[in-house]
């Protein structure tokens, strides 16, 4: 290793010693695809101590792992040599920006860019359900190593602070407000924005213990959740490869799906309702099941022989059968906006709470079969669902 290499790692590791870190880059690797493009390295506390976390990013995926300092240190020399051909190191003294040629290195020293260090452990702003200093929100990239929100991501900010509010409403409102142990399993977690605030705020701001489970059919999101899950020290938190047609939840407390696709969002309520969970959260996507039966009545002709009119039509029936059909199971059930439509198109959230006894499943089938007939539509696929649970 050349002397500039090694003073670079010296600064490194002087760094750790003295708790002047701030964070590390290695870039402009050579060779394969194998390589990654980038490695940033961040240092986090968890509950198991200080780590440094290296978030390896491709071309098509990012890998997120953490490393005690004397292997970080050895990771490092070791891509000094074998790979980066770039190294910048930030700390609250000095910034190294270190570059590797074939034959010789150049380490330069300049003033820090950073006088004071990002925070690695949690520090709830306040008016803010969710914490912005929060691991995972750098990981996702909604927030800067400072704990600031990145200008393009002040939508899902807004989003995500608002889904964990109306999350923890409902638990207050339910029979699970009791509860210190809660089982949840969000379907189509995607790439789990409000799988891990949710986790989050239950575990590290209301101390419950919590066992939750994000389901999805991307093997790489899964990939990349599960290691940030790791990466926070999120022990039991968990991501998995399945439909949500072919999941098996078990006996769970909450059941969340938001933007499942079409029928898959019934797919999801069928299995919140057989597995007796306390609350159903869903934000239906697409309605494209009842909007190729609608036979407008005659009444409503005119209005829905344009396209646009019969396709929202299409989707505020849905989801009002939806709604009846939870009812109907014993869950009192609520439809309202999500967050502002300028955010986001698919903006409804559907909310239930289950209260055995509540009402009268008769009657409630009757209206739903009146508002199906209604409209020419044979079959809705959670109704059928449960009709053939109940065979």
């Amino acid at each position: 290793m050349s002397r500039d290499n090694e003073a670079f790692i010296q600064a490194l590791a002087g760094s750790l010693a003295a708790k002047t870190f701030v964070k590390l880059t290695l870039a402009n690797y050579k060779g394969t695809s194998a390589n990654p493009q980038k490695i940033s390295v961040r240092a986090i506390e968890t509950r198991k101590g200080r780590f440094l976390q290296f978030q390896r990013c491709f071309e098509s995926r990012e890998t997120v792992k953490n490393y005690g300092e004397n292997e970080a240190i050895a990771f490092v020399r070791e891509d000094l040599v074998s790979g980066a051909r770039s190294a910048h190191l930030f700390t609250t003294n000095n910034d190294f920006q270190l570059t590797v040629g074939k034959k010789s290195s150049r380490l330069i020293t300049a003033k820090p860019t950073f006088v004071e260090k990002p925070t690695g452990a949690h520090d709830r702003e306040k008016n803010y359900l969710v914490d912005p200093a929060a691991i995972y929100l750098k990981l996702l990239g909604i927030t800067t190593e400072a704990g600031e929100i990145r200008a393009k991501h002040r939508d899902k900010w807004r989003q995500i602070n608002k889904y964990v509010e109306i999350l923890a409403g409902l638990i207050a409102d339910s029979p699970l407000a009791e509860s210190s142990d809660l089982r949840i399993v969000d379907m189509a977690s995607g790439k789990g924005y409000l799988t891990f605030a949710a986790y989050d705020y239950l575990v590290n701001v209301k101390g419950l213990e919590v066992s939750m489970t994000g389901v999805d059919t991307k093997q790489e999101t899964i990939a990349l959740c599960s290691d940030i899950a790791s990466a926070c020290g999120y022990e039991n938190l968990s991501f998995k490869i399945a439909t949500i047609e072919e999941f098996e939840p078990g006996n769970i407390d909450i059941l969340i799906a938001l933007h499942a696709c079409d029928t898959a969002t019934d797919d999801a309520i069928f299995n919140g309702i057989r597995s007796n969970a306390d609350i159903i959260m869903a934000a239906p996507c697409c309605h494209k099941e009842i909007r190729r039966q609608m036979k407008p009545p005659e009444v409503m002709a005119e209005i829905l022989r344009h396209g646009i009119m019969l396709e929202r039509t299409a989707e505020t029936v849905t989801d009002a059968l939806r709604a009846m059909i939870l009812e109907r199971e014993n869950y009192a059930t609520k439809i309202f906006e999500f967050v502002p439509v300028e955010h986001t198109p698919k903006n409804n959230m559907l909310a239930a709470i289950r209260k055995p006894g509540r009402k009268t499943a008769g009657d409630i089938e009757i209206r739903i079969g009146s508002l199906m007939d209604f409209f020419g539509i044979s079959e809705q696929r959670l109704h059928r669902l449960l009709s053939r649970s109940a065979i």
